[in-house]
Formats: C-alpha cells, sequence, structure tokens
C-alpha cells in the first residue's frame, strides 16, 4: 500500500470518529429527539466507529510489515 493510500485512510478514519462523534454529542443534548432515534444513532456511529478503527489498524500493520521488508532488503 501506498503511502499516500495510508494517509486518506488515516483521514478517513480521522474524519469518521470527528463526524460521528459531534453528530452523537448533538443527538443525545437535543431534547426534542426521541429515544429511539438516539439509540438507531449511537448503534450507527458506534459501527462506524468500529470501522474507522477496524481500518486504523489495518493501515497501522500495513504499513509496519512494509517497512519491515524494506529494513531487512
Amino acid at each position: 500500500m501506498s503511502r499516500s493510500s495510508r494517509i486518506v485512510l488515516r483521514a478517513f478514519a480521522i474524519w469518521t470518529v470527528y463526524v460521528w462523534g459531534t453528530r452523537i454529542w448533538n443527538i443525545v443534548g437535543d431534547e426534542t429527539r426521541s429515544t429511539g432515534f438516539k439509540v438507531v444513532h449511537v448503534v450507527l456511529a458506534a459501527v462506524s466507529i468500529a470501522f474507522a478503527v477496524a481500518t486504523w489498524i489495518i493501515v497501522q500493520r500495513t504499513g509496519s510489515r512494509e517497512r519491515q521488508r524494506a529494513s531487512n532488503s
């Protein structure tokens, strides 16, 4: 995986956590939203953040393996 691809994927992960974190903060504090609405969106946020964390971990491991291979060559 190229360095630029790793940067884009990390930016995606950071952006996802930021957007969902902000969104959930606003939804939970909004008294006009129903409990069901809040629960559904918290679950969506948790799934999206889990995918972002998984993406970050995959990028980290891929980069580590590539650096290790380069140093062994």
